[in-house]
């Protein structure tokens, strides 16, 4: 794919996150039921995440044409090949008063939470789950896959949290208002992305601390409707992280105590974080060869090799592999450079 395609294909993704965020924004305010405004809230937040990710993304790719057309020449060096992270099986320990959890006392605090979960332009969410002081964990049974992951990721893991009332009211906008928001995102691509950019921004620095002092009309109408979501607290994860089993890490707490969404976290979540390289599981070379078969000298015998993670596939012929014949041969490669001396190439 070429660079004006690859640019192409980041815009109509930023427009389908808008038509989404759009969606959204519309839905929220015709919300009655609590669980629907927090799904609705969820995934406005998740909406204006992937935009502004995405704004990222073009923003670098166009900084590559630049200096491409200015005579540096990208790196071209072997680059490493990507692969799959999944995370699962999350736990967050809580660590209520214990006048709270044992003796149930104290007006029952009640939030909503859920993770968004981001790696690189790729951001997916888990469900949600309604948490008080019965739970001593939050569980979030999702198990998120990132695809086409370079070995330098950094998977960065936010938790959300909304307190709940028992007395759920939602602010309303009129339809005047309504009008001028289906207006601010109707009009064509480019207002688009730039009613896009400001909405998101401006209503993400709210929960994630970033920049932004003035509020467009759209982020002043979509504060007035339904729940809301604060960052409670969040960490990053790279390919250190990942090993076998269960492991803890620590969280960055982002709220006080005096905050109305609060949980009492202990300050680290379990999970189980994998990955697997697709040069483990997908053909990364293949091709004719001589293979020495027996201990005479000169019995060799043409081959078509397929190297698959740390073996070497010999078949007989190259439709072989495709009907799924077992091979004549599988020659092990446990260290990188290694030399077979009964092995030629022709």
């Amino acid at each position: 794919m070429n660079e004006n395609s690859q640019e192409k294909e980041v815009l109509k993704q930023i427009e389908r996150e808008v038509r989404m965020q759009e969606g959204a924004s519309k839905l929220l305010a015709a919300c009655s039921q609590r669980e629907q405004a927090l799904e609705a809230s969820k995934s406005l937040l998740t909406c204006n995440a992937r935009i502004l990710a995405l704004l990222s993304q073009l923003q670098r790719m166009r900084k590559a044409q630049i200096l491409q057309r200015e005579g540096f020449s990208p790196n071209e060096d072997i680059v490493p090949c990507t692969g799959k992270v999944a995370l699962s099986d999350l736990r967050i320990p809580l660590m209520w008063k214990d006048s709270e959890y044992f003796k149930n006392k104290g007006e029952l605090h009640r939030c909503a939470v859920f993770c968004l979960l981001q790696c690189g332009t790729e951001i997916q969410g888990t469900d949600l789950v309604m948490v008080d002081r019965t739970l001593t964990d939050i569980c979030l049974e999702d198990t998120i896959i990132f695809s086409d992951v370079g070995p330098g990721f950094q998977l960065r893991v936010e938790l959300y949290s909304s307190c709940v009332i028992d007395e759920f009211t939602l602010g309303t906008i009129g339809p005047r208002k309504i009008g001028r928001l289906g207006g601010s995102l109707g009009c064509s691509s480019g207002k688009k992305i730039r009613a896009a950019f400001e909405s998101a921004g401006i209503c993400g620095s709210t929960s994630s601390g970033g920049p932004g002092s003035l509020s467009p009309p759209l982020c002043r109408e979509l504060s007035t409707l339904g729940p809301k979501y604060n960052l409670l607290a969040h960490t990053t994860l790279r390919i250190e992280h990942i090993q076998d089993g269960f492991k803890t890490h620590d969280l960055s707490i982002d709220t006080s105590e005096d905050s109305p969404f609060w949980l009492p976290l202990y300050g680290s979540m379990c999970c189980r974080l994998v990955a697997q390289p697709l040069c483990m599981i997908q053909p990364g070379i293949s091709g004719q060869f001589s293979v020495k078969l027996g201990e005479e000298l000169n019995c060799w015998e043409n081959v078509y090799g397929v190297l698959k993670g740390q073996r070497l596939f010999c078949y007989q012929c190259q439709e072989d592999p495709e009907s799924e014949e077992k091979p004549l041969l599988v020659i092990p490669v446990k260290k990188v450079g290694l030399r077979y001396p009964s092995l030629w190439c022709l």
